[in-house]
């Protein structure tokens, strides 16, 4: 065989290799139906936005709403910075409205991390819950949930609060 018909030869084989596999991409592509994709066994099911009127009910084990009256439930992460930013009001909620509502921090970090980041930033609540926040409908960080008696979320904010936003949080709270 000379050369030339060497590499026409390759050359054919080569078209016809890249025609197969094109043929077969295509054909996954628009003939196969796509699979729809899978969620992990152990990812927590979806909630509906946390909103007043929301029940937390049996979503925080171990919070006994009926108990505390009252509670200030604090939507937090330890990879927030917005959440960091905010622990001097966090601080601030505990000494002066403290004795009149519980405070519950709920982080998605394990329970020893979580405490030890309140610990660290000097914020001092009532229990600390690992809970995934999707799962209790928090769609962001911080948030803070005011929780009545029954498990009712009467009052929502989200983010960072700004001066006048933390006064209306402390003047709802004052106000019993």
């Amino acid at each position: 065989m000379s050369l030339p018909t060497k590499i026409q030869t390759t050359a054919d084989l080569a078209t016809i290799g890249v025609a197969v596999l094109l043929s077969a991409v295509l054909i996954k592509v628009y003939l196969v139906p796509a699979s729809s994709p899978r969620v992990p066994p152990a990812a927590p099911p979806a909630v509906a936005a946390t909103s007043v009127g929301s029940s937390l009910k049996g979503q925080l084990p171990g919070v006994d709403w009926s108990k505390n009256g009252r509670t200030l439930v604090l939507a937090i992460s330890t990879q927030c910075h917005f959440c960091k930013e905010s622990t001097p009001f966090y601080r601030r909620l505990e000494q002066e409205v403290g004795k009149v509502v519980k405070m519950v921090a709920v982080l998605p970090q394990p329970a020893h991390e979580a405490e030890q980041y309140l610990k660290d930033e000097g914020v001092q609540v009532d229990q600390v819950k690992q809970v995934s926040l999707g799962t209790i409908g928090v769609r962001g960080t911080p948030t803070i949930l005011l929780v009545d008696s029954k498990g009712v979320v009467t009052k929502v904010w989200t983010g960072k609060l700004k001066a006048e936003e933390q006064e209306q949080v402390l003047g709802v709270l004052k106000k019993g």
